[in-house]
């Protein structure tokens, strides 16, 4: 072979070499870079509203307020034993059957439990909301809603439901919430009397019971049925006065 031949051969290679190199460094740097992690802040939860982290530990899950000026609002329920929050379709049917402006309404949740009902009645713009409740747990969570919604219409008071209501002025209360617990037959009745006497002459009474009443029941106590509805294992009844001579 001649030396032009094998010089050509050198350089050839040199090419070559030079070629592949320059497509590895190329293939390098067209390689897509990866993307950056981005990292999304949770949002601060708006004043009134509780979050998931705000739940109690052990908790049986959540009210939500369905109308007013915390619509939507969403609160923990305590897990405590016949502890029965009023179910979000009959709350939104009762306050349809009210109207949806409580405003300057006096108001009494004579059996509070969650505060589901006295809440929903404060939300509504009612003036005073007094609600009652007996178990001290409960009424330490009533308190801190109460200071986290900054509902000042709202009144927490430990106490027996049935003695509230005797001592509350007559014909004092445009609505009254009755949601005894449902193993307490007792309480029903006597609440019912209590409720009548405490009530104005064009209020309301809201009874919730795990059977209907039917009106000559009701008449006893001097009540009549304006509305009505079952929702599960839940009898829901909206009562009023008898006027004075049917009474």
């Amino acid at each position: 072979m001649s030396r032009s031949r094998i010089h050509i051969d050198v350089q050839s290679m040199a090419v070559a070499d030079a070629i592949a190199a320059l497509e590895k460094k190329t293939r390098v740097r067209t390689r897509p870079e990866p993307e950056p992690e981005v990292v999304v802040a949770a949002k601060p939860a708006k004043k009134g509203v509780v979050g998931k982290s705000d739940k109690p530990a052990g908790g049986a899950g959540e009210i939500r307020i369905i109308g007013g000026q915390w619509r939507r609002t969403r609160l923990p329920v305590a897990k405590r034993p016949g502890l029965r929050p009023t179910p979000d379709r009959v709350r939104e049917t009762l306050f349809n059957w009210l109207g949806q402006d409580l405003t300057g309404w006096r108001c009494m949740d004579a059996f509070a439990g969650t505060g589901a009902l006295g809440l929903e009645a404060a939300s509504r713009g009612a003036k005073d909301v007094w609600m009652i409740e007996q178990d001290g747990a409960l009424v330490a969570q009533l308190s801190t809603l109460k200071e986290r919604l900054s509902a000042q219409a709202v009144k927490v008071q430990r106490g027996d439901a049935v003695n509230a209501l005797q001592q509350a002025a007559p014909d004092s209360l445009d609505l009254i919430f009755l949601d005894p617990p449902f193993t307490e037959d007792a309480l029903f009745l006597s609440s019912l009397q209590a409720a009548q006497r405490a009530v104005t002459v064009d209020g309301w009474i809201y009874l919730e019971a795990p059977s209907e009443w039917d009106d000559a029941t009701l008449a006893e106590s001097g009540l009549v049925r304006q509305r009505y509805l079952k929702a599960g294992a839940v009898h829901a009844h909206l009562l009023r006065k008898l006027p004075a001579t049917a009474a």
